[in-house]
């Protein structure tokens, strides 16, 4: 079976001790014995960053996983993750539309889509990234293969970001996996009042690091990996990436100055909901237009 599927250009095994074997899978605890790889198995060597949370995300987390993959993808890194609705369907999704590479590790054998709803979405990650398992050809989806599955997201990864995540969570096992590796581990902070948030908290407390934009990971996984960036963030964010024009952006933005004001404030005053004030000024702080002050409280950048 085997011999018939590596008859197509984009199918590849991978063999560990292999010449093309990823250098950080080989060193990680019950590194597989090989990988089954669609698409471009070059990408496995790019400095990469995982993220990872819940299928039933809120709507601001799931613009978070997007925005954060999107810029860290345009930074140079390559946006690992599991093809999960949700937080990775986003993910890989931002990281897609930044035009930048993205590696999907699946918990079934590669001649599978699970789920069947991101069919499309992995036609495409293969045609522009790579997707990648362990699993024989032939196996199926198994309640008990996605924990396996999970080192290997954080195995590959210089570091793994949860965004929004239960206190009993999938995710959670691929931070503690990424904490075991010797991988940084990093966490969006949320409402106390989300049960998602809940999870990001608990691993702030066990000393996950605490980010509120792109640039506080590029800050931790740079160094780590400055001869293979493509770019920096920093370029991308002031040259490449245009600020918003729409409508409603202008409409937030009239409200917005150099004091400090909450999303609660906001809100009122321009009309809009908490959920997408919250969405956009996450938007605005990754391109560098507001930043973050004490007490949950937004202001513009002197630019």
């Amino acid at each position: 079976m085997d011999d018939e599927w590596l008859r197509s250009v984009d199918n590849h095994i991978l063999s560990r001790g292999g010449p093309n074997f990823p250098e950080l899978l080989e060193r990680i605890p019950r590194p597989p014995d090989r990988l089954y790889v669609k698409g471009d198995p070059d990408l496995l060597h790019m400095p990469a960053l995982a993220i990872v949370g819940s299928r039933n995300p809120t709507e601001a987390g799931r613009r978070t996983a997007y925005e954060f993959a999107r810029h860290l993808g345009a930074a140079g890194f390559c946006i690992v993750s599991g093809l999960a609705e949700g937080i990775d369907t986003a993910a890989h999704r931002g990281a897609l539309d930044a035009g930048a590479a993205t590696v999907a590790f699946l918990g079934h054998g590669i001649d599978r889509v699970y789920p069947s709803s991101n069919l499309d979405l992995a036609h495409e990650i293969a045609a522009n990234g790579a997707l990648a398992t362990e699993f024989p050809l032939g196996t199926h989806p198994d309640k008990s293969h996605f924990p396996q599955r999970n080192r290997l997201i954080s195995g590959m990864s210089l570091g793994t970001l949860v965004v929004e995540a239960a206190r009993r969570s999938g995710s959670l096992i691929t931070a503690r996996l990424a904490g075991e590796q010797g991988r940084e581990v990093f966490a969006v902070p949320g409402s106390i009042h989300n049960p998602l948030a809940r999870g990001c908290h608990k691993l702030i407390r066990q000393g996950a690091k605490l980010v509120e934009t792109a640039e506080d990971i590029v800050a931790e996984i740079a160094p780590l990996c400055t001869h293979l960036l493509q770019t920096s963030l920093e370029s991308t964010t002031k040259e490449e990436l245009p600020e918003h024009d729409d409508e409603e952006y202008r409409h937030l933005r009239k409200h917005l100055g150099h004091d400090p004001v909450s999303v609660d404030e906001l809100a009122e005053n321009s009309g809009l909901t908490i959920d997408q004030v919250s969405s956009m000024l996450l938007i605005l702080e990754l391109e560098g237009i507001v930043e973050s002050q004490s007490g949950g409280r937004y202001s513009l950048l002197a630019r």
